[in-house]
């Protein structure tokens, strides 16, 4: 059977190469430049070029074929080119998403396979099995990778069944420490390089220097939003009573609206055990969640398709500033200001509303304040950048999000939902977030994830993955 690894330098890669090798397949290893500008890169250099150096040895090391596919034309259509577009409407898009689904596994791989190859491996940490399924067709599955730090099947996640059929993970259930030890055991010249950064095939980028490529800097105001705002927002009550209503038990207090983790890894309730972040669920709950859903299931189907539509969508912000004019100084000069308003006020200026995300902090530079600074929220018509101070401000977190029906992926092609549907998933927003315990709904106007406690950083244009416990069963692009 032959085998192409796509090597890129990296000693994941290099390492997957060499245990296929030694599994007795006929390997030949691709190496594919995607990029070429180094326009925002911070390094400034060409660093596919060392990249290719350290593949092409780490080829000749283990006795492998080495060849070279330039697909930068294609990386820059299908990847770099929607990138632009998603942020020129205020969306956050994942290029390493897409980088998968539109190049390692379809013009890489038609690459691959004109080459003579049978299957395509790459290094990434996921499992990959098949099962047979009740019309007697092969399924194939794919399973989150056996080291809880390093799972990278999240980038995977728009994957077909027809990729996965002839795609290979040769490393999915190794850790990174012995991955590590296995190249150094193997003196691979990759075997101290470090993991690579930023934007896949591109590098670590100044991103608004990345943008501006295409997007033109424009400044407008940055709006800090108080608390008081939330206090009199119909939207926002509507939200909180609609969770409230939905509650099985109203014994246990009010519906919480506040995320109780500020990263990945930390929780505001740091001493509260209930709050730990645990990955393995429970294999006794629907979905492998761990816990049993807070809201009722009979409440949820009672909403109407609209209610879901108001409980998904973000706080928007409309604060206006009204003007005054004043004397200052000895001569009594006329100057104007702002008004004071008790919702809000304009505390900075930015380059371009396109080029922040929600949940953003660096980049602001907006002094004053006792805690960091947030974007809550964008407006590109008006090219607004809204803000709120600390981790616990109301605009950080949401508790649903809606995927179009259009932009809902199935991997698991013979287990959709179908509108009516409801079902529990465990479902990450982002790379490397724990999983978190969800209850998604299936109506004609969208796929809604309802989760059980808030999420910070809802973003749109990011991609929500679900989960049978370990299985990664279908994704969708936030709307």
């Amino acid at each position: 059977m032959k085998v192409c690894i796509g090597l890129s330098g990296g000693v994941d890669s290099s390492v997957a190469a060499l245990l296929l090798k030694k599994a007795g397949y006929d390997v030949f290893a691709l190496f594919m430049q995607n990029w070429h500008d180094t326009t925002g890169t911070l390094h400034g250099d060409c660093e596919w070029e060392e990249d290719r150096f350290v593949a092409e040895m780490v080829a000749r090391k283990i006795g492998i074929p080495f060849y070279f596919v330039d697909l930068s034309d294609e990386y820059r259509k299908r990847v770099v080119d929607y990138m632009f577009d998603e942020y020129s409407k205020g969306r956050t898009p994942n290029p390493d998403v897409l980088c998968n689904r539109e190049i390692k596994f379809d013009a890489f791989m038609k690459c691959a396979l004109s080459l003579g190859a049978d299957y395509v491996a790459t290094g990434h940490y996921c499992r990959k099995d098949e099962i047979t399924g009740q019309d007697g067709k092969t399924i194939y599955r794919i399973f989150a990778g056996s080291d809880p730090n390093k799972d990278q099947s999240y980038f995977l996640c728009q994957l077909t069944q027809e990729q996965l059929s002839r795609a290979m993970f040769p490393i999915g259930d190794i850790s990174k420490p012995e991955v590590r030890r296995i190249a150094a055991e193997a003196d691979l010249p990759s075997a101290d390089k470090k993991d690579s950064q930023g934007i896949c095939f591109v590098g670590k980028v100044d991103l608004p220097v990345f943008l501006q490529q295409k997007l033109k800097p424009s400044e407008g105001d940055v709006v800090e939003v108080y608390d008081a705002y939330f206090q009199n927002n119909a939207r926002y009550a509507f939200v909180h009573d609609t969770l409230y209503s939905l509650k099985k038990d109203h014994s246990s207090g009010d519906v919480q609206m506040i995320t109780d983790y500020i990263s990945e890894t930390r929780s505001l309730k740091v001493n509260d055990p209930a709050h730990e972040f645990h990955a393995e669920g429970n294999p006794d709950n629907e979905g492998g969640c761990s816990a049993q859903s807070p809201f009722s299931e009979e409440k949820i189907r009672a909403l109407s398709d609209d209610d879901f539509m108001r409980l998904s969508a973000p706080i928007t912000y409309d604060i206006k500033f009204e003007t005054e004019t004043y004397r200052s100084g000895k001569k009594h000069v006329r100057k104007t200001r702002y008004k004071d308003n008790p919702y809000g006020k304009i505390v900075g200026r930015h380059d371009g509303a396109q080029f922040y995300t929600i949940g953003q902090r660096k980049g602001l530079n907006i002094g004053g304040h006792k805690d960091s600074l947030f974007v809550i929220g964008t407006d590109i018509p008006s090219n607004t950048i809204y803000v709120g101070e600390g981790h616990t401000h109301k605009g950080l977190s949401r508790s649903c999000l809606r995927v179009a029906p259009e932009d809902a992926h199935w991997i698991r092609e013979d287990m959709p939902m179908l509108a009516g549907d409801i079902r529990r998933y465990r479902v990450r927003i982002r790379y490397r977030q724990p999983l978190q315990d969800a209850t998604l709904v299936m109506r004609p106007n969208g796929l809604y994830i309802l989760f059980d406690t808030p999420q910070r950083g809802i973003t749109p244009g990011q991609f929500a993955v679900w989960y049978d416990r370990d299985e990664m069963v279908g994704s969708g692009v936030i709307g």
